[in-house]
């Protein structure tokens, strides 16, 4: 199961996650719903590569005692200065000198499971808890203004993540879980934290595979049939085109969407419809941007494998479309057809045909100034 908690946290794909341990995708749902979406906790183990070890602690102790910094220690055992100022604290004797012996009995007392629960000891803080969640107040607002209005009773002290877990997991808290319906998103279990750190998720795309997961024979462009794909918009926003491009050979493809609609359906109908018509060793997958005109994309990805071969629908990061170069540089090309500020429902299927055909034959330098017409002619008649 750690393995499946990884690669959600990396993906946030349950898809994935599930491919990756073998198992039914509706069976992993059943077992993060059952865990609140928290991941379950693993203790704390030495050696693992992500805890301090007693010999990493000896070799703290070895340094401080030679009047080696903590900032050349940390670097030197490979953790983070905060994590060794932090070890220091806790391993201090009566004297001020740091002993890797008591450190060590301290971190294996603190690791001990189950440990009490703050929240079910403490009623008063418990009440208070309640009485802010009933007010609407986000568990990092409520932890924060305990130490405000408390600066000086550390037990009326608790960590925004323990009001988290006491809401999402029963079995770790003593929070009503109806109260749970008061926080903003109104979810009733909790997603994994993203590796990157950020924690924005308003209107993300549910299930996507990212393309930090996208297979090294996309990347290098190794294997024809791997597209990249987005939307070229109008004035206002009110009109858009759809732009598909094959990375190994740039060839473009045009979807044409009905006039003032670019939603997830018309998106979704007109993307399913045109790679349909691609043989099957270009139809391998596609990556978009994470715009909410794909929020439909295991439709695209359920209609394509039906005809035959796999496909997949990768998303790039947040905010970063260098991730999708080839379409960019392609997107560029064509505002000389479609500029920007202008109605782009003014084009028909034919007009958007034409275009196709004019930016498919210009030679390109990275092809060796073939076009890209002939490169994708070339794939065919292999």
């Amino acid at each position: 199961m750690h393995t499946a908690w990884d690669v959600w946290a990396q993906t946030s794909s349950q898809r994935a996650a599930a491919a990756a341990v073998g198992l039914e995708r509706t069976t992993l749902t059943k077992w993060f719903a059952a865990d609140g979406g928290v991941r379950p906790r693993q203790g704390r183990s030495a050696g693992n590569g992500k805890r301090l070890s007693f010999e990493d602690r000896c070799a703290i102790e070895a340094g401080l005692a030679v009047g080696e910094s903590q900032a050349s220690i940390a670097r030197r055992i490979g953790f983070s200065p905060a994590t060794i100022s932090r070890e220091v604290v806790r391993g201090r004797l009566s004297s001020g000198r740091y002993s890797a012996k008591r450190a060590q009995m301290v971190a294996v007392e603190n690791g001990r499971r189950p440990k009490p629960v703050k929240l079910g000891e403490n009623r008063r803080l418990r009440v208070r808890v309640e009485e802010d969640l009933d007010k609407k107040y986000s568990p990092e607002q409520i932890a924060g203004r305990l130490r405000r209005d408390f600066p000086d009773e550390p037990e009326m002290w608790v960590h925004h993540n323990t009001i988290y877990e006491a809401l999402y997991v029963q079995t770790r808290g003593a929070l009503r879980a109806d109260l749970a319906k008061n926080l903003r998103t109104g979810r009733i279990r909790r997603r994994p934290r993203r590796p990157d750190g950020s924690e924005e998720r308003r209107g993300k795309i549910p299930d996507m595979l990212m393309i930090s997961s996208r297979p090294v024979e996309v990347t290098d462009r190794a294997v024809p049939g791997h597209w990249e794909g987005d939307l070229v918009t109008g004035k206002l926003n009110q009109s858009a085109v759809g732009t598909l491009v094959e990375r190994t050979t740039g060839y473009l493809l045009l979807l044409h969407l009905p006039p003032g609609d670019h939603g997830t359906v018309a998106v979704t109908e007109a993307l399913i419809a045109r790679m349909a018509q691609l043989p099957a060793q270009l139809r391998r997958s596609v990556t978009w941007d994470q715009g909410k005109e794909m929020a439909a994309h295991e439709k695209v990805t359920d209609a394509l494998c039906a005809l035959g071969a796999d496909f997949a629908v990768y998303f790039c990061d947040p905010h970063s479309p260098w991730q999708r170069p080839t379409n960019e540089n392609t997107n560029g090309l064509l505002r000389q057809y479609l500029p920007k500020g202008t109605d782009l429902s003014i084009h028909s299927a034919e007009d958007l045909a034409w275009i196709e055909q004019e930016i498919n034959d210009r030679p390109r330098k990275r092809l060796n100034y073939a076009r890209p017409s002939e490169a994708i002619q070339d794939l065919l008649l292999r």
